[in-house]
């Protein structure tokens, strides 16, 4: 176990026993102990290390960001292996970039493809042997127009500054370098309403009828009416997740793990996917734990399978051919159910669905259409009923009496009555 010592200046160091059996101290100087404290457990894990020959991965990322000068504290009493000797002014880009690879066994395979892709357009452009500390502003600006004039689409560039980005701030920590040179590009990925496609039920029928055996037309619903992310979701379905009395499955999802309550969600077991969820059922080995078995293999191209399914279908493939699945799903269930509820079956924010999902079809618009021409119509049969009422109007005695029809007809009547015999004055009796 190690141990915290005050010196007298307020200066703090800790104390604790090498795998050799020896008393080892590290200074750290004017600290607080709060802070002495988290590194004390850091140095303690690494006692432990030195005794397992194994580092878990949060430790082996408190190393790579670390300071050359505790680093070399902590080597020089053989908790660590020197870093390669090179001054903050003078390290390649090369040697950053393996040096950053190798720290970062926490991240999945597939984050480390990314960031090979990402390691290898900074090399090509500016060499391994080009120093941290000579890329400038400028550069970064180049190397983005660099990527742009190879071809790659503007998500995908912004994507590449990202990494970039990521790998030039780890150099800032580490203070290899004072600043971040791509700090300023712009890495947010926008939607592309070019590449959406709407996939129409019977567009989807035809590729399940072309689906070559049953896991696959499952693969296929699963994605188009399920609206799972593939191959990630729905090759870690498993039976269990399958909850057939309440009528819901749980999808474990890799890609939103790191958020609080994203390692998983629940889908309703929608009706469309019944009956090949069933189909699998039936025909699963006894003591099955996977949905999908036979397609688990990494060597297993289910985007390329796919395309040969809807050529077998007679159609053309479309662009993102499992993303737009995906998409045509969420626009669906928006239309009965609130977008929050939508959001939470298909595991992403609302701002995410409007970005990246959610497709105004050919539908919307025909549907407009149809109530346009529907209102039309209505004000077209009140204008005519309207012209209908006045022509049943007819004055009487021509158009001086048309206003008032009814009083013009009295006032004739007393034209035409004659005067009595006794006139006007009262009757009175000769004498």
């Amino acid at each position: 176990m190690a141990s915290i010592a005050k010196d007298p200046n307020g200066r703090k160091r800790i104390l604790f026993v090498a795998g050799d059996g020896s008393r080892k101290t590290i200074r750290l100087g004017k600290t607080s102990i709060k802070q002495a404290e988290s590194f004390k457990v850091r140095l303690e894990t690494l006692v432990a290390a030195s005794f397992s020959r194994s580092m878990d991965n949060e430790t082996a990322r408190w190393i790579a960001d670390l300071p050359d000068e505790m680093h070399s504290k902590l080597a020089a009493v053989g908790l660590l292996m020197p870093r390669a000797a090179a001054s903050r002014s003078n390290l390649a880009l090369g040697s950053f970039l393996n040096e950053y690879m190798q720290s970062r066994s926490d991240v999945k395979v597939n984050t480390q493809l990314s960031y090979g892709r990402g390691c290898k357009h900074l090399l090509d452009f500016f060499g391994p042997d080009k120093l941290l500390s000579e890329i400038t502003l400028g550069d970064a600006d180049a190397w983005r127009l660099y990527l742009l004039k190879r071809g790659l689409s503007e998500n995908t560039c912004r994507r590449m500054c990202g990494l970039a980005n990521q790998f030039l701030r780890a150099a800032v920590r580490r203070r290899l370098v004072p600043s971040n040179p791509f700090d300023d590009l712009k890495t947010a990925v926008k939607g592309n309403a070019a590449k959406f496609y709407f996939v129409k039920r019977e567009q989807a029928q035809r590729v399940l009828d072309s689906c070559i055996d049953a896991e696959w037309r499952l693969i296929f619903a699963l994605c188009r009416y399920g609206g799972l992310r593939c191959p990630s979701e729905v090759l870690s379905l498993t039976w269990q997740d399958i909850d057939w009395e309440r009528s819901r499955f749980r999808v474990h999802s890799s890609k939103t793990e790191r958020y609080a309550g994203g390692e998983s969600r629940l889908v309703p077991l929608f009706p469309e996917l019944v009956l090949y969820l069933q189909e699998v059922f039936e025909q699963a080995q006894p003591g099955s734990q996977y949905v999908i078995t036979r397609y688990r293999s990494s060597s297993t191209n289910l985007r390329t399978q796919l395309q040969r399914i809807i050529h077998k279908a007679g159609l053309e493939c479309w662009p993102k051919l499992f993303q737009n699945l995906r998409s045509t799903r969420e626009t669906e269930l928006t239309e009965k159910w609130p977008q929050h509820v939508v959001t939470a079956w298909l595991g992403h924010s609302q701002a995410i669905a409007t970005r990246h999902y959610l497709q105004v079809t050919e539908e919307h618009f025909e549907r407009a259409a149809q109530k346009a021409a529907h209102l039309a119509q209505k004000a077209a049969q009140h204008t005519a009923a309207q012209s209908s009422n006045e022509k049943n109007v007819t004055p009487q005695d021509g158009p001086e009496n048309a206003d008032l029809p009814c009083v013009a007809a009295q006032c004739n009547s007393v034209h035409q009555a004659g005067m009595g015999d006794t006139g006007l004055e009262p009757v009175t009796p000769c004498v």
